[in-house]
């Protein structure tokens, strides 16, 4: 393999009708042939000899501007998409992302009015887990913000509050203020600026400080789709050599007889005949919203993703498209609550929205245009608490299960938490009241990109869906008594869940995609459920990982804040957790814990082991799991029989 970098040029047509979907593109500059010019930053890591690679494209987007494929797909010394063949690229898609690092940008047009940048209200979020002195106001320190006007800046306001549903308390102008940088890293400057908040006396943890400006500068942020959308056509289809994944020969087309004449320059043809999309969180939000505006088609009205595992997406879009876009933004219990991210339509197929009744759904631009790829959209089961996943799979009040479209297979990992764990559980709580989740479903996702290739390349249906579902009762209300979730000592269990609102922002805002009430008025919730329990505490309705089914501890999906870090009634965001067994019948008596222990499961390792293997076994007899993982798999086992008090 060798690895490819440089910077990506390209245009929009604002009077295109494949353009139409780009919030303000009509009022970015444009160049003497009326088309508006970008650029973004990409990596392509491909075969040195093209020959030999499998003629796949993974397109991982990138997240905040970190490329996330390759800890998903290869662990350590197993370099699984290369063995496979694959390319992966990688490209800028987010304009706020500060240069630096390795990360990749987008460089996006900026909307003028009257020739003068545009001028809006803006609202940002700070939660800091320890005290501090300042904070950015982009959440991430690598993502900016955007600049205040002379106005915004005077008459800016800031609240704070320990919960998200607390009123908000103001704090005199006097007593804080916005510090302005422009980030610069490698001869680049950023084209947003990074803008630190500092609050006499610090700032405290857990609390939420919420400022509004007006502000100056929108930048054209849906160009970082357009621009997905663009370079992977242009991979998949471009001929010349141009194309860096361009290869001589000449196809033959359906009816057979050579497409171009022979001794044409154009005797090529590109190496890549199918592309899937990645995305992890973020990432997987924006396959989501780019399937949502209508991306999957190119210029010429060409599929673009052939597939797409949109992964921990929950039920999100994304704050991508708008005028002063923030893709940086997510949707959480207690922070960032407001932001435009878990909004109608939350499912693939088309459903009714009960706030404002207009019917719609991810995939319907993709069929009005005849380009619906395969998706395969996985999650993790703390997406239930955090992102609002039931909603991907019922209505929007969550009273019924909806039926899936043929082209899309959910699956949710029982078990687990946002991000991947390592099989090792750790000795002691961080940022929660339980210790991390463990659980590593990543060779769940491995098996799920195998599937989804054989549905695309040879029309093999992948495994069945499997979630929870209303109709058996495995998709529960989340309050304890109703979840079925059985008290554990010294376990504390939520009180508060994610929630999404119908939010008012402004009569602008459902057709011009730009916010005028900010904080926006909640006019009502949408409903969500989680994974039911079964006595054990153990989640039902899930795709469950050997080490969830054969437990040596409960896997929760969710975790408090610990007290160190404020705000502990709260849901720490995006994180599960994890509750050792008793090892024996003692223990468990001692403590007053109702599930049984280590001894009373398992009547040795061995017996452990082989338990754990059997599960492992049935995973891969349907095709959740690759037989290669087992090495693996059964390595761990043997490491977790640690834990069982008989020999």
């Amino acid at each position: 393999y060798e690895v490819l970098s440089g910077r990506v040029y390209l245009t929009a047509d604002p009077r295109a009708a494949h353009n139409a979907e780009i919030t303000d593109l009509t009022l970015a500059p444009r160049n003497r042939e009326g088309l508006v010019e970008y650029w973004t930053d990409f990596v392509l890591l491909k075969p040195v000899d093209l020959g030999r690679g499998n003629r796949r494209l993974l397109y991982d987007v990138n997240n905040r501007g970190n490329k996330l494929a390759l800890g998903q797909f290869n662990t350590g010394a197993d370099e699984f998409l290369m063995r496979r063949g694959y390319t992966v690229v990688w490209s800028g898609w987010i304009a706020e992302t500060a240069p630096g690092g390795g990360r990749l940008r987008l460089q996006a047009p900026v909307a003028l009015e009257d020739g003068r940048p545009l001028v809006g209200i803006v609202r940002s979020e700070v939660v800091v887990d320890s005290a501090a002195a300042s904070a950015n106001l982009g959440q991430w320190a690598n993502q900016g913000s955007y600049e205040p006007t002379a106005k915004g800046e005077a008459e800016a306001t800031l609240t704070w509050r320990l919960r998200e549903s607390d009123p908000r308390v103001a704090i005199p102008r006097s007593q804080w203020r916005l510090e302005k940088r422009w980030p610069e890293a490698d001869g680049e400057r950023g084209q947003l600026p990074l803008i630190s908040l500092e609050v006499a006396g610090g700032l405290r943890p857990g609390y939420i400080y919420e400022v509004i400006y007006e502000a100056q500068g929108s930048v054209v942020q849906g160009a970082g789709m357009a621009g997905i959308r663009d370079l992977v056509s242009f991979i998949k289809h471009e001929r010349s050599g141009a194309n860096p994944l361009s290869v001589p020969g000449v196809e033959q087309p359906a009816g057979g007889g050579a497409e171009r004449s022979a001794g044409s320059s154009a005797e090529r043809r590109s190496a890549i005949q199918v592309a899937y999309g990645f995305g992890v969180s973020q990432s997987g939000r924006c396959l989501r919203t780019f399937l949502y505006d209508g991306f999957n088609a190119d210029e010429q009205g060409r599929k673009v993703f052939d597939g797409l595992i949109p992964h921990v997406a929950g039920a999100g879009l994304g704050f991508f498209n708008h005028r002063f876009a923030s893709p940086t933004r997510h949707n959480a219990q207690h922070d960032n609550h407001l932001y435009p991210a878990d909004m109608f339509p939350f499912t693939y197929g088309d459903e009714r929205d009960p706030f404002t009744g207009r019917e719609d759904g991810i995939l319907r631009k993709s069929r009005q245009s005849g380009v619906v790829p395969k998706v395969m959209h996985t999650q993790s089961s703390s997406e239930y608490w955090h992102r609002a996943g039931s909603l991907v799979h019922t209505d929007p009040l969550g009273q019924r299960d909806v039926e899936i479209p043929a082209e899309v297979r959910v699956y949710a990992f029982g078990g687990t938490q946002h991000g991947a764990g390592n099989n090792t559980p750790a000795t002691a709580p961080g940022n929660g009241q339980l210790i991390g989740n463990p659980a590593d479903y990543r060779p769940l996702v491995r098996a799920v990109l195998e599937a989804l290739d054989a549905w695309v390349r040879v029309g093999r249906e992948p495994p069945p869906s499997v979630y929870p579902r209303i109709a058996d009762g495995s998709a529960a209300p989340w309050p304890a008594a109703a979840s079925g979730w059985k008290p554990l000592p010294g376990v504390r269990y939520p009180e508060v869940i994610q929630q999404p609102e119908w939010l008012d922002r402004g009569s602008d805002f459902a057709t011009l995609r730009r916010s005028t009430i900010e904080p926006p008025v909640s006019r009502g919730k949408y409903g969500v459920r989680v994974p039911a329990y079964d006595g054990d505490n153990r989640e039902r309705g899930t795709l469950d990982l050997p080490c969830v089914a054969v437990p040596i501890g409960t896997h929760t999906s969710w975790n408090l804040r610990h007290p160190s870090i404020g705000a502990d009634t709260e849901l720490l965001s995006l994180a599960g957790g994890y509750i050792p067994l008793p090892k024996t019948a003692a223990e468990r008596e001692r403590s007053g814990d109702p599930r049984l222990s280590l001894a009373e499961r398992y009547a040795s390792r061995e017996a452990y082991i082989a338990a754990y293997r059997e599960q492992a076994q049935k995973l891969i007899a349907n095709r959740y799991l690759l037989a290669e993982e087992l090495p693996a798999l059964e390595a761990a086992a043997r490491r977790a029989a640690q834990e069982i008090v008989a020999p």
